[in-house]
């Protein structure tokens, strides 16, 4: 059995996946402990005794065929939370697009306990990944099961109803299909459904991954050669990628089986471990290795996971040029692949990523929208312009932007207000406010310095505070008067550093609150034409012009 196409249309994806993206945290222990026992935990380099780091079986496996080289999306549910916005952000850092519902109750964590050797203990909390129905597969993700050459998906955290259907829409569109068998019969059900919906799953895969453990229940015990026949057998699997810890790979195909040593590393951690085989395997496979370089190249990859602590290839570059060398280590032979960097759609997949989830966020921070809390801040500044007092608006970095254009916005629809600098109040500028304004603030994260300097000294000098933040349990937020949320999950680009759905959410907010004060004020066609006489709005506001 060798890689390379499955189908002759082109597809978008080399591997489409569903199932487990999971926060790990990493819990450095002395020794795995057993019931009733007590220990304390190590500290890493840093002093840290834990970390919180991007994981999941499945993508894990993605974010290892990624660095090799193949074009990766990851379909799912999570839910609208921090831990959710820390697994996106480490796919968008390695290139794993993402598809994703966040309507989920929470989105999945796991605890990992490590010893010394890199052995672990890991618990497991669902999540959303529990909640992902079939029904869903089909309504939301099935275009992306349909556009990929290799569908892989679980047998951990995922129901297996939708596993079945995942691997049923791939079957439909010529995928290959390729299930990682990550715990056991006993594990599987009835958490994840019955035994019967198990086998079903299984009969649908053309490539099994499991585990030594992951068989028990399934297949007699006995030699791992023995066991992946029986499992072949059973489920009908073309190619049994058999993972055996320090002892490497046996691969089972056609009845033949292939056993490939282990790469010679220093084991830190061996969570994930599993999970970077497969990615290297498929990579291996696409690449059009035989079984037994594409093993290797999995082996290599298992063993440039466990050099690390966590299981995902946050440093890809890194991750990539060690899995060659240990590939090489182990005599692998000729492999050509795609370069790391942005192939030439790229730019397209960005593009069409941007504008998808920028408008959704627009549409979620409408749909959230706090209309008592923008009266109630239409309100704050009736009152102080009624008692003599101004508005100011402020911003430090791109919200500064934002501040300028929300204080000539309020100004030329009946609410003079005019923009203070953010980094200058400190220095003097706070002298252009007096006791009883209304200062409004912006900051995203709602903790920048800066500002919060600022907003400090303007308390002092008496002054009101509406805080337009992304983080309404941030320090502006507790220090504001009035709180107006502009929370998005992402920024729509693959970094998600630079500000620009945050940028848009915040001008959305102060856009509307221009509308309840335009309208409180009974501002009309004749005032903003007296404050706006020039260009086009002033002829089309005085009826002079189109």
């Amino acid at each position: 059995m060798r890689g390379g196409a499955v189908s002759a249309r082109a597809k978008s994806w080399d591997v489409a996946g569903t199932g487990s993206m999971v926060v790990d945290e990493i819990h450095l222990a002395k020794r795995i402990l057993g019931a009733d026992e007590k220990s304390l935990l190590r500290s890493d380099e840093r002093g840290n005794v834990v970390r919180r780091l991007v994981g999941g079986v499945v993508l894990n496996h993605l974010g290892w065929a990624r660095l090799l080289g193949l074009r990766t999306v990851i379909f799912g549910k999570q839910g609208d939370d921090p831990n959710g916005r820390l697994l996106r952000a480490g796919m968008e850092r390695i290139g794993i697009a993402h598809r994703i519902l966040r309507d989920g109750s929470a989105s999945s964590f796991a605890q990992v306990y490590v010893d010394p050797s890199g052995a672990r203990a890991i618990y497991m909390a669902r999540g959303a990944t529990g909640e992902y129905t079939a029904a869903e597969v089909e309504a939301q993700h099935a275009t992306i099961v349909a556009d990929a050459s290799v569908v892989t998906s679980e047998v951990s955290q995922l129901p297996l109803a939708t596993v079945r259907r995942v691997l049923e829409l791939a079957r439909a569109a010529g995928a290959r299909t390729v299930v990682d068998l990550d715990v056991s019969l006993a594990d599987a059900v009835p958490a994840l459904g019955s035994e019967k919906e198990l086998l079903a799953v299984l009969r649908l895969a053309d490539v099994i991954k499991p585990s030594l453990a992951a068989l028990d229940g399934l297949v007699a015990p006995g030699a791992a050669r023995s066991r992946a026949l029986e499992l072949a057998e059973r489920t009908g699997a073309k190619l049994i990628a058999l993972t055996l810890g320090p002892a490497g790979s046996l691969l089972l195909a056609e009845g033949e089986a292939i056993a490939v040593p282990a790469a010679q590393v220093r084991v830190v951690d061996t969570t994930g471990a599993g999970d970077a085989f497969l990615g290297g395997l498929l990579a291996g496979l696409h690449a059009g290795l035989d079984l037994e370089s594409a093993a290797k190249l999995g082996n290599a990859a298992g063993g440039a996971c466990c050099e690390q602590i966590g299981a995902f290839p946050d440093a890809p570059e890194q991750a990539r040029a060690r899995v060659l060398e240990l590939y090489a280590a182990l005599g692998g032979g000729p492999l050509v692949l795609r370069p790391l960097g942005r192939d030439a759609n790229s730019a397209t997949r960005a593009l069409e990523q941007f504008l998808k989830v920028v408008p959704g966020e627009l549409a979620n921070v409408a749909a959230r929208a706090d209309l008592a809390a923008l009266t109630a801040a239409a309100d704050l500044i009736l009152a102080a312009e009624s008692a003599g007092g101004r508005v100011h608006v402020t911003g430090v970095g791109k919200p500064e932007h934002v501040a300028r254009y929300a204080a000539s916005l309020l100004s030329s629809t009946g609410t003079p207000a005019s923009f203070l600098h953010g980094t200058e109040v400190t220095h003097g500028s706070v002298g252009q406010t007096r006791p009883g304004d209304v200062v409004i603030a912006i900051s995203n994260s709602g903790g920048t310095e800066e500002l919060l300097r600022g907003v400090a000294a303007l308390q002092r000098f008496g002054a009101k505070l509406i805080a337009v933040t992304g983080n309404p349990d941030s320090a502006l937020a507790r220090e504001a008067d009035v709180v107006l949320a502009a929370h998005v999950s992402e920024e729509g680009d693959a970094l998600g550093f630079a500000p620009r759905a945050s940028i848009l959410a915040e001008t959305l907010v102060l856009a509307a609150l221009s509308v309840a004060l335009q309208e409180a004020k009974g501002f009309t066609r004749e005032d903003y034409a007296r404050r706006h006489p020039a260009g086009a709005l002033g002829k089309k506001s005085s009826g002079s012009g189109a």
